[in-house]
């Protein structure tokens, strides 16, 4: 291995060590019992302001090992760039972790993620303008269309073994369990071995296809395939740094695969529009009622407030910005794609499956892909398994694109 290489390999197990105990969502997240308090005063007519704790947590250690790994890391080389700038978002990561419930939280949140209102690529639209666009649309359409697919029909239990069967087929054997959580908020979460559903949670007939292409064909296999990596095992860690272009993907293959529907497009929109309410000003409880008032169920607006206040002050003016990614992500991810496809890059598509990374790394990587320093994905999604039919979607878009509807 030459000197450069083994120097950064070096550095990237110190890296994956320190970053370790920086569970930002895990530590970030309310205990179960605050909804179900928050639930109770609701269905008795009263709206209770939350009242959420957090531990005191103190990662110095963590961060001046990172600092020290991302100064000896070497930013013109492709490993070091990679290197140095992950180590300095997980420093960003533990300053959050330290931070929260106060106002530095939100701080460190936008410094990871950004905002809602940050430009998208082409510079004359932004994340906000782009949730607003598919609101709009969803809005327009007639209920009695989406009511039967919208209704959450499907049991957690009867969910799970749909999707363990899938995964099973795919994998030709056990890899990814598919496991009940009953101390979940969120829905569905996914690793490298195991896909959480929420117990007590119900499912639409489109959660399914959904929940195979995003979680397990994209968080699952980009985790797993990056363990595969023996130059930079920290290509397996869910690094916040990656967030907006796993999402980005992840929602891109709930696209191409047709699995994606409007009542999803509107629910990923809603939390875009909630965030900059919260910076604007609105507390808690507004941003409840804005998911409320706009169609979701006491239970599901909790939990989207709650998504939006992780680890900041409820009083207003301040979010927890994660979710501004996945329309940012989806746009530049499809973006990526299509430029592949037109300058005959596709291969760059397939190595974004060899680990968590970003649009940037990919094309930096290109190099040490070729040269085998890097392990090509041992896992691909069937989506992107299929160059041709792949290829035919984008070049579609490529040319639908350049149709002016404001001309016809």
């Amino acid at each position: 291995m030459p000197d450069a290489i083994a120097h950064h390999a070096a550095l990237d197990a110190r890296m994956v060590a320190a970053a370790r105990g920086l569970r930002l969502l895990t530590l970030a997240s309310w205990p179960s019992t605050i909804q179900q308090t928050f639930l109770s005063a609701f269905a008795a007519g009263r709206r209770v302001m939350p009242e959420v704790t957090y531990p005191r947590h103190d990662f110095g250690d963590a961060r001046r090992a990172l600092d020290a790994i991302a100064r000896a890391a070497d930013p013109d080389h492709p490993l070091g760039a990679y290197i140095a700038e992950s180590a300095q978002a997980w420093g960003t990561t533990a300053q959050l972790l330290e931070s929260l419930g106060t106002a530095a939280a939100c701080t460190h949140a936008i410094t990871l993620y950004g905002r809602p209102d940050a430009t998208l690529p082409g510079g004359a639209l932004n994340t906000c303008d782009a949730a607003r666009h598919f609101i709009e649309i969803a809005d327009a359409l007639d209920p009695g269309l989406l009511a039967d697919i919208e209704h959450p029909t499907i049991d957690a239990l009867t969910l799970q073994a749909q999707l363990q069967a899938d995964l099973d087929a795919y994998f030709g054997t056990r890899v990814v369990a598919v496991e009940l959580d009953p101390t979940m908020i969120a829905k569905a979460a996914a690793g490298a071995y195991r896909l959480r559903l929420r117990r007590d949670a119900r499912y639409s007939v489109h959660d399914r296809q959904q929940l195979l292409q995003h979680e397990a064909f994209v968080h699952s296999l980009t985790a797993l395939n990056g363990r595969e990596q023996a130059v930079l095992p920290s290509l397996a860690m869910s690094s916040p740094r990656t967030t907006c272009t796993q999402e980005g993907l992840a929602v891109f293959a709930e696209q191409i695969t047709g699995s994606i529907d409007i009542g999803r497009m509107k629910r990923v929109s809603l939390r875009i529009e909630a965030i900059a309410l919260a910076l604007d000003g609105a507390d808690f409880l507004e941003v409840f009622d804005y998911f409320h008032g706009a169609g979701q169920p006491a239970a599901e607006s909790f939990a989207s407030a709650q998504r939006v206040f992780r680890g900041v002050p409820l009083r207003g003016g301040y979010a927890f910005t994660k979710d501004a990614v996945y329309l940012r992500g989806l746009i530049d991810v499809h973006t990526f794609f299509r430029q592949a496809l037109a300058h005959r890059q596709l291969p760059l598509c397939r190595h974004l499956f060899a680990g968590k990374m970003t649009l940037a790394d990919v094309q930096r990587f290109a190099p040490l892909f070729e040269a085998g320093t890097l392990a090509a994905p041992r896992w691909l999604p069937p989506w992107l398994d299929r160059a041709g039919g792949l290829a035919g979607m984008l070049a579609f878009s490529l040319f639908a694109n350049r149709i002016r509807l404001d001309t016809l």
